[in-house]
């Protein structure tokens, strides 16, 4: 196959920094389009794979999966876009088509494996995928999204993880007009959920274990915040909510969460906290609640999500950054600062 060299930045080992590199990328075939990456969001998986946290990672790494560019050409069957499109590309870049989750239009729980967009098997190549941090990429069209042309580039690119990994479950599980939903953890993930709840129509209620976030949490549009380490405060709303996004990664007792809801409450985890979360048997059974999990969603849910986004004008709260800050921005994520994603301007790579 066919191959072009782009610049990027990655890393050749877990304890390495990230730093300039060329990668091959394959020239467009049949049905690809090759996009010029404008801005890329940092996720924390990004730091993850880098550091082969979860194992397994495939060197050298090119992370980033929140990808916002401009296509710059096109393969000869595309007909979904054209060249000079703004578009978008999230945590995949294909799956195997014919499974039972691929025609529900779920290709994130392909059953053969969704196809990362970074350190997954890459079947064109033969190595492995690449991620945004580089210059270009080149996906299939039916893994590209369309961006809306009413919102800030830069801001929208953590809509392709953050906003789609918030909004699916939401959706699934109808929140809307008439429910109170909590909110835990107000991070990348916690700050977007706020907005999309509430731009669903549900009274939003944020559970925090800060009381400083709780002007940034009204400010997100949360209508009211629960301080969860006040005893008082969590017992006063047992059995108040209906549905509950978790999107806290730190380890944290999920029973104190499941007793905030109603009968027939459900309780979605996003964040994925390194070691198990033992749930009580009593935290369930009375009240027939349930305790679910939720990963991304699918490209047709994705392009819901985005289109649902730029009707209510909803972005990510971002930092800007320059390429060579992402090493700083490692630490700072570690350190939960930063309000709320870091994204990077992926001109200053081509500086």
């Amino acid at each position: 196959m066919n191959t072009f060299s782009t610049r990027a930045f990655g890393t050749e080992a877990p304890e390495a920094d990230l730093k300039p590199m060329s990668i091959q990328r394959r020239e467009v075939t049949a049905k690809d389009v090759e996009i010029d990456v404008l801005y890329c969001g940092v996720c924390h998986s990004d730091l993850h794979t880098a550091r082969n946290e979860w194992g397994g990672t495939s060197y050298p790494s090119v992370p980033g999966h929140e990808i916002v560019g401009c296509i710059t050409k096109i393969g000869g069957a595309v007909t979904k876009f054209k060249v000079g499109d703004l578009v978008g590309v999230g945590c995949m870049v294909d799956s195997c088509r014919h499974c039972e989750s691929c025609k529900d239009g779920v290709e994130q729980y392909c059953e053969n494996g969704m196809t990362g967009t970074y350190d997954s098997p890459d079947k064109y190549l033969g190595t492995h995928t690449m991620g945004g941090y580089s210059e270009r990429v080149v996906v299939d069209e039916d893994f590209v999204l369309k961006v809306p042309t009413n919102l800030d580039l830069a801001a929208t690119a953590p809509l392709l993880c953050a906003g789609i990994t918030t909004y699916s479950p939401l959706r699934h599980w109808n929140v809307g007009p008439g429910q109170r939903v909590g909110i835990v953890g107000i991070g990348g993930l916690g700050h977007m959920g706020v907005k999309l709840a509430k731009a669903m129509g549900a009274y939003v209620v944020v559970i925090t274990t800060s009381a400083s976030k709780k002007e940034d949490a009204l400010r997100l549009g949360a209508d009211e915040i629960i301080l969860s380490t006040d005893e008082e405060q969590m017992r006063k709303n047992a059995g108040t909510l209906h549905f509950i996004l978790d999107c806290v990664s730190a380890q944290h007792d999920i029973n104190a969460y499941l007793r905030l809801l109603k009968r027939d409450g459900q309780l979605t985890l996003v964040g994925a906290p390194e070691h198990p979360l033992p749930v009580a048997a009593f935290s369930l059974i009375p009240g027939r609640k349930s305790f679910s999990g939720s990963l991304i969603g699918g490209i047709a849910e994705t392009q819901e999500m985005l289109d649902f986004c730029g009707k209510h004008n909803i972005t990510s709260d971002i930092e800007l950054i320059r390429m060579e800050d992402i090493n700083t921005a490692y630490e700072r994520l570690l350190k939960s600062d930063v309000k709320y994603r870091f994204v990077i301007d992926m001109g200053s790579l081509k500086d």
